[in-house]
């Protein structure tokens, strides 16, 4: 009998930041090693093995629902982009590949500078066993929503401690 092959989950979770730019974000995301500063349900995230900012860094985190290695397949600053895909873990995350992208928005501050910028995070990977698809989206936004809060507040941080608040 033939394995039934169930179709790949596709999904995409964008948040906006009204007060940060794309350069201003874009740091947060680029070091791809920072995960446990800003992903809500990881304590622990270090680099296992390539070159910090290259494709072929992979690294491990460990959080509340286990262990996971994940490796950067591309990156590029130039338009605030990267994906990396999941290369083992023990919760029941298969075939996982995801795009982080930084988008600009138009909006103009009050100091007349254009400002905003989107986080979009897209996804495909393998149904997940026991979870359906909309819970894992939502998942997805809520942890995208606070990785976007713990940004803006690291900048406003940064921007008080240098006196430019």
């Amino acid at each position: 009998m033939a394995e039934e092959t169930l179709p790949k989950w596709k999904g995409k979770a964008m948040t906006v930041l009204k007060r940060s730019t794309p350069d201003q974000i874009w740091p947060f995301l680029e070091e791809f090693c920072n995960l446990d500063r800003l992903f809500p349900d990881i304590h622990t995230c270090y680099r296992v093995e390539g070159s910090p900012g290259q494709p072929g860094l992979v690294r491990h985190c460990i959080g509340k629902f286990g262990w996971v290695n994940e490796k950067l397949l591309t990156i590029d600053p130039a338009n605030w982009s990267l994906s990396y895909q999941v290369l083992e873990n023990n919760f029941g995350l298969n075939n996982y590949v995801a795009t982080l992208k930084v988008l600009p928005t138009a909006t103009m501050g009050n100091d007349g500078k254009l400002e905003g910028c989107e986080i979009e995070w897209s996804f495909i990977t393998d149904p997940i066993q026991g979870m359906k698809l909309e819970d894992f989206v939502s998942y997805i936004d809520n942890t995208l929503q606070f990785m976007a809060n713990k940004m803006e507040d690291a900048l406003n941080a940064q921007m008080q401690r240098s006196g430019m608040s």
